[in-house]
C-alpha cells in the first residue's frame, strides 16, 4: 500500500517539477540537473517493484532518497540563486519531504523485516 501512495506521490512530484522546469529560461544545464533527480525518485520507487528481493528492493529505495535530498539541494539552489522564488518552491519542499519521510520509514521497515 504505501508503494502505491509512493507511486503517485513520486509521479504527481516529478510531473509538477517538468511543468515548472518548463517556465524557467535559461540555466540549462541546472534545470537539467533538477528534473534528472527529481524524475529518478519516482522510477526509482517504481524499479522497486519488481526488484529482484529483499535487497535490490532496499538498493532502490535508498536510490530515490539519495534523489530526494539531491533534487532538495536543486530547489534550494534555484531559490538562492533567485531563478525561483522561496512562495513557488514551498509546495515542492513539502512533496519532496514527504516524499523523503515515507522513503526513510519505508527502507527502515524493509531493513527491520530482512533481518
Amino acid at each position: 500500500m504505501k508503494e502505491n501512495k509512493l507511486v503517485d506521490l513520486s509521479m504527481d512530484f516529478a510531473i509538477k517539477i517538468i511543468k515548472l522546469c518548463e517556465t524557467i529560461k535559461g540555466h540549462y544545464s541546472l534545470v537539467n540537473q533538477l528534473e534528472r533527480s527529481s524524475t529518478s525518485i519516482g522510477a526509482n520507487i517504481h524499479e522497486a517493484n519488481y526488484a529482484h528481493g529483499k535487497p535490490d528492493f532496499i538498493a532502490k529505495l535508498q536510490i530515490a532518497l539519495k534523489e530526494c535530498y539531491e533534487t532538495e539541494y536543486w530547489l534550494e539552489l534555484f531559490v538562492k540563486s533567485d531563478i525561483l522564488s522561496r512562495e513557488t518552491a514551498v509546495e515542492l519542499y513539502n512533496q519532496c519531504g514527504t516524499i523523503r519521510r515515507i522513503l526513510i520509514a519505508s527502507i527502515n521497515t524493509a531493513n527491520e523485516n530482512n533481518k
